[in-house]
């Protein structure tokens, strides 16, 4: 049961990035690159019509989250109060930006909420990435000091920063060198994603110039991969130990690297869709080659007095596992006939949807 809960977890934050993660990078593209009001305005549209229904599969992940794994919830939403912190100001403000930048036809008005939607964009996108490379790198489980464990094995609470920035320090914080090269890799990716959903979702005078920056992006992110990958290997040289004992989990790898590689022809792509469908390969397989690595762990110990969290030791008793299926099963209809049902009622270009007035 815990193996199976794991997979519906991460298959549901998977879901989660691919269709909030374009909302994340429309942000990204509309501080940078949108110029007119009318483009300003759309790409806002493009990513306001669905980015409170793609932010319910995060929900969901909490939810599941603290039923399966309630050490693990209880662990790092403690532990990293801080970033969950900024990260929740940061949806407000994105969310707000969205909501009430066509409220008032003022340009100075519009002015700050667009700042405030591309802004926060921006950086959620930074801090996801940040998690996901503490989660790689490992905390200091039990506030370990001198070989003294200060506190219970599932405890400890992160700083911001430490003083040595590194994430070879027995006591890291969460923003360090690593976690900085992973946070700009997600912030790239789904730069890449956004792009990929206003070229398919609306007529923007920018599309064609997004196709370039799609290449540029993309070169860019293959430099970052290759960088983070040495990076890791220097921080956990046993990091691919998973791969050479099971060879299969090198499907995610392959997912990952076939999205990269093929939006090194988006400049060729005639069917907008299917850039699209290459930068959610990679995510899909980012964030499943990432998990893959430290499985069953899902977070390593930076010290070796308390051993690593894993699927075991956090699970919930195998009775509440096995009744909560019951429970997985209808929520999940309901959640995937929500999403159908909102795909549908917003298919094809949306520039002349009303959102927002």
């Amino acid at each position: 049961m815990e193996v199976f809960w794991y997979t519906m977890i991460a298959m549901v934050l998977v879901v989660f990035f691919i269709l909030d993660g374009y909302d994340f990078g429309a942000g990204i593209i509309h501080l940078f690159f949108a110029k007119s009001e009318k483009d300003k305005e759309v790409i806002a549209k493009s990513a306001g019509l669905f980015w409170d229904s793609n932010e319910v599969w995060l929900v969901a992940a909490g939810g599941m989250l603290f039923m399966a794994f309630p050490t693990f919830y209880a662990s790092v939403f403690s532990g990293f109060y801080l970033p969950l912190i900024i990260v929740l100001w940061l949806i407000i403000f994105r969310a707000i930006g969205l909501e009430f930048r066509s409220q008032f036809n003022y340009q100075m008005w519009k002015a700050i909420w667009d700042k405030s939607f591309g802004i926060s964009s921006l950086f959620l996108a930074l801090f996801f990435g940040i998690a996901l490379g503490n989660i790689v790198r490992g905390v200091n489980l039990g506030s370990t000091s001198n070989g003294i464990s200060v506190h219970e094995a599932h405890y400890f609470f992160l700083p911001l920063w430490d003083s040595t920035f590194s994430p070879l320090s027995g006591t890291p914080g969460v923003i360090d060198w690593f976690t900085i090269v992973i946070g700009l890799i997600t912030v790239v990716t789904l730069a890449i994603h956004g792009a990929n959903w206003i070229i398919l979702k609306t007529n923007s005078s920018i599309n064609l110039q997004l196709k370039s920056v799609i290449f540029k992006l993309n070169i860019a992110l293959s430099l970052l991969t290759i960088f983070s990958l040495s990076l890791w290997l220097m921080i956990n040289p046993d990091a691919l130990d998973n791969f050479m004992e099971k060879p299969w989990l090198l499907i995610f790898t392959v997912i990952y690297f076939s999205g990269v590689f093929g939006l090194f022809f988006i400049k060729k792509i005639k069917k907008d869709i299917y850039g699209f469908i290459l930068s959610s390969l990679i995510i899909v397989g980012g964030i499943t080659s990432t998990l893959a690595s430290i499985f069953p762990v899902i977070l390593p110990s930076t010290n070796s007095i308390n051993g690593p969290l894993t699927i075991y030791n956090t699970a919930a008793h195998e009775y509440g596992l096995s009744i909560a299926l019951n429970w997985f099963v209808v929520g999940f209809i309901l959640l995937f006939v929500y999403l159908i049902v909102q795909k549908r009622l917003m298919g094809g270009k949306i520039d002349h949807m009303d959102y927002g007035h």
